[in-house]
Order: structure tokens, then C-alpha cells, then sequence
């Protein structure tokens, strides 16, 4: 029996965003209510640490109500039929929910937190509150999410995950956010790339194929496409 085909998946926000999680980006996303600087950046961790934490116990509040959607389930299904490695620009839970296994969180995870002086002492809080006070090793806990103006510690992990790609997808991105975006330029030379988006994306490489569809139909879509190849 042949192995299964390699399929590394790069997702984004319009993957989550079909389960009610709301985006940053689009018109009536998050960043209209909030200045990211404020809520996503470090600086806006050291200059009002309450209104950060509150903006994420919100975050994982609402992550608590929703379920994985089609999109979720078909890159799930998925595993039946190719080696699949998620890359996740997201930090929620709905790949690992839907039952996907190998699931790379570039920018953190909601159900995570950490002590300020140590990031790399993760702990699981689930869907329960941060509250300004609580500490671990005497330090205040934060959110395991990276925020701007640091670094993406989980980056050349992803790298190396994009460079074994036997076919690479990017579902439900912009490509506006660095150093995610980057990522398409390490996909193998003859690697068949796809992208599945609604939206316009600007692309650099000629070699993709574009589903233009929301990701709960051009997921699906997709997946029939790449096994009959």
C-alpha cells in the first residue's frame, strides 16, 4: 500500500469565522471595536494588562459556544486520505475539536496561558477567565497568544512542515500577515499549491490553483479535487 500523500494546510480566520468566531480583519470585525494596538500588541499588554485580559477571557467565552463547521470537519475527514499537517494562523480549538491531530498554532492558543517571565511554561485553562492577580511562579499570567511586536516562536517549525509538502494549501487567509504569508514561498518547486478564499488575494506565485469559494464549500471542494489526482 502507497503512503498517503503529504498535505499541509495553512489556514486562516475565514476558516473560524463560518463558526461565528468573529474576524479582526474583515468589515464588522473586531478592529473596528478596538484598537489592536491595545489589545494585541505587547505594548498594549504593558500599558492597560486588565483591558488585555478581559478582551481574551471574551475571546474564549464566545470560542466555548461555537462548533467546528464544514470546513473543519471535511480537513478532519481528510486524514483518511492524505498525511495532513495543519499550519493555524487561529488561535482556537475548532481543528483539534472536529479531530484533526497534527495542528501547528503559530500565534498562540485561547485555551493556554503562561506566566509573563516564562513562555515557555505553558498551561491548559480551557475556557475559564484570566484574572489580573492570578500568577504562576510568581509571575502574572497571560494569554499563550502572540501578539504583535513579538516574535512567532513557532515559525521554523512551520517552515519545515511547508517544505515536506507534497501539495500545499491556503485556506481562508488574506496573506497580509507576516511572517505567516511567507510561508507560500517555501512550498516545494512542482509542490501543487491551492488556495481557497471568497475573497480577492493578491498572489505572487503563478503556480496556484484558486477555489473562490467560502471554506466550508471550497474545503470540501477541495479535498474531492486532490484525490483524484
Amino acid at each position: 500500500m502507497a503512503a498517503l500523500k503529504r498535505l499541509v494546510v495553512l489556514t486562516g480566520a475565514g476558516v473560524s469565522a463560518e463558526s461565528g468566531i468573529r474576524t479582526f480583519r474583515d468589515s464588522g470585525g473586531l478592529w473596528e471595536e478596538y484598537d489592536v494596538m491595545e489589545v494585541a500588541s505587547i505594548e498594549g499588554w504593558n500599558k492597560n494588562p486588565q483591558l488585555v485580559l478581559e478582551f481574551y477571557n471574551q475571546r474564549r467565552r464566545q470560542l466555548e459556544t461555537v462548533k467546528p463547521n464544514d470546513a473543519h470537519k471535511a480537513l478532519a475527514e481528510a486524514q483518511s486520505h492524505f498525511n495532513v499537517f495543519i499550519i493555524t494562523q487561529n488561535v482556537d480549538n475548532l481543528h483539534e475539536r472536529a479531530g484533526s491531530r497534527n495542528v501547528l498554532h503559530l500565534h498562540g492558543e485561547l485555551t493556554k496561558a503562561h506566566p509573563t517571565g516564562n513562555p515557555k511554561r505553558v498551561i491548559e485553562i480551557g475556557y475559564n477567565d484570566i484574572k489580573w492577580g492570578d500568577t504562576l511562579d510568581d509571575y502574572q499570567l497571560r494569554p499563550h497568544v502572540v501578539w504583535f511586536g513579538e516574535e512567532v516562536p513557532m515559525m521554523n517549525e512551520a517552515i519545515k512542515l511547508v517544505q515536506t509538502a507534497e501539495i500545499f494549501a491556503v485556506i481562508g487567509t488574506s496573506l497580509n500577515v507576516y511572517p505567516a504569508a511567507g510561508l507560500l514561498d517555501f512550498a516545494p518547486k512542482g509542490c501543487p499549491i491551492y488556495l481557497v478564499d471568497p475573497n480577492e488575494i493578491s498572489i505572487w506565485r503563478r503556480d496556484v490553483t484558486v477555489i473562490k469559494e467560502k471554506a466550508s464549500v471550497g474545503v470540501p471542494k477541495l479535498i474531492e479535487m486532490i484525490k483524484n489526482e
